[in-house]
């Protein structure tokens, strides 16, 4: 495929997958804030973070071996199809009178187990539409383009539920979808991949899934890459998923200021998305991997220290830039140094350890969070970033596959 035909190929894929994507992350959002304001219960605020996680990760390991027996194209758009059909009959229940909040519940499951499905087909299937030198470039457009939605959609979320009834914005998820899968259906060639022949059965299902496990057994520096992903999931926590709580008990509990923080941060990811698609990273990406933990780690230090909201805002935005620093060259190397044909595997057991990582540094971090000051949280995990910088700079065997 001639440079113009791959770049077409890949630009509808994109497009194919922001329409998508902007419908089900306003419905999230949505549904998010419209169990807030219902319900006001931290239960069920719990109840719904976990319908959305814990289906991906149960999904994942048979996620994966789908993604690498079957068309990776079809498996995307199937899932986002399923997404919406569920989505669909939710909004047209809602419609006539069943407005109960354990349907909703059910729906994101279901939504969850879709993403589940899609996440490692989508990953899998960058490299056969994207040459291997412009993956570092076409992930950071990637990356921008889904910091843009994480932008956009919350405040629309919010403007829409002010105005209509949630049923309606159900349906502009089913109409972005078709949008999305008829892109993507109509528009995107996808080479064929050689495939061994696959049995049938729960057995070679575990056997393809074991198959996979020992795959990435015996590459060191793909175990020392997802090892220290989970790691740096792990720590990340109090950053992620605590700041909020901070901003409200040191500079006051304005909804405003909630709202310019997570601004604050998506314009980061968006803006580091941009930069490393323009930039293209350090010639080794491990490098660039590097720096991003530098980063990273001195921003969640200076969270912890900083006394005026503005500046910790500005903090907030930098921090947000070296998100797509370390995400983009973790996931080119995978696309460019793994078997195709494993591939999906791969990319699921990563989904499925990164998905474990965070609650469970939330069962560390959040509990402590009312004993301990949030603000010696973000040092003491600032401390451990930054100097895992230097853990990963001195792996020779990590550094030689970014080359």
């Amino acid at each position: 495929m001639n440079e113009a035909k791959w770049k077409r190929n890949a630009g509808f894929f994109i497009g194919g997958q922001f329409a998508s994507m902007f419908g089900s992350m306003l419905v999230q959002y949505a549904i998010t804030w419209h169990i807030t304001l219902e319900t006001q219960s931290g239960v069920w605020m719990m109840l719904f973070t976990c319908a959305g996680m814990l289906p991906m990760v149960l999904i994942s390991p048979f996620a994966g071996v789908w993604a690498d027996r079957y068309n990776r194209k079809y498996l995307v758009n199937i899932s986002d199809a399923v997404i919406a059909v569920a989505t669909l009959i939710l909004a047209v229940l809602f419609l006539m009178g069943y407005r109960n909040m354990w349907l909703m519940l059910i729906v994101v499951v279901v939504r969850g187990f879709g993403q589940g499905v899609q996440s490692p087909a989508v990953s899998a299937l960058i490299p056969q539409i994207v040459p291997q030198e412009h993956l570092t470039r076409f992930n950071g457009i990637q990356s921008s383009v889904q910091s843009l939605t994480m932008f956009a959609t919350p405040m629309l979320a919010g403007v829409l539920l002010t105005f209509l009834p949630i049923e309606y914005i159900f349906f502009i998820d089913v109409i972005t979808a078709v949008i999305g899968i008829s892109v993507v259906l109509l528009f995107v060639h996808v080479p064929h991949l050689e495939r061994k022949q696959s049995e049938n059965g729960i057995k070679a299902y575990w056997s393809e899934l074991k198959e996979g496990i020992r795959y990435i057994g015996g590459i060191s520096w793909l175990k020392i890459l997802l090892a220290y992903t989970v790691f740096f999931c792990v720590c990340m926590t109090p950053a992620a998923m605590l700041t909020p709580l901070q901003v409200t008990r040191t500079f006051g509990d304005d909804v405003w200021r909630l709202t310019a923080v997570e601004m604050g941060f998506s314009i980061g990811m968006m803006l580091g998305g941009v930069a490393i698609s323009v930039w293209g990273g350090f010639k080794n990406k491990v490098h660039t991997m590097i720096l991003a933990c530098f980063v990273f780690g001195v921003t969640t230090f200076l969270f912890g220290i900083v006394p005026n909201f503005w500046v910790y805002l500005g903090i907030m935005l930098l921090c947000g830039m070296s998100v797509p620093l370390f995400n983009t060259p973790t996931q080119t190397i995978m696309q460019s140094k793994l078997d195709p044909a494993i591939m999906g595997r791969v990319f699921s057991v990563m989904m499925m350890l990164n998905g474990l990582a965070m609650p469970v540094g939330m069962l560390l971090f959040g509990p402590l969070g009312d004993v301990v000051r949030i603000e010696n949280l973000l040092i003491i995990t600032g401390v451990l970033l930054f100097a895992s910088g230097f853990v990963l700079a001195s792996s020779k065997t990590l550094k030689s596959a970014g080359e």
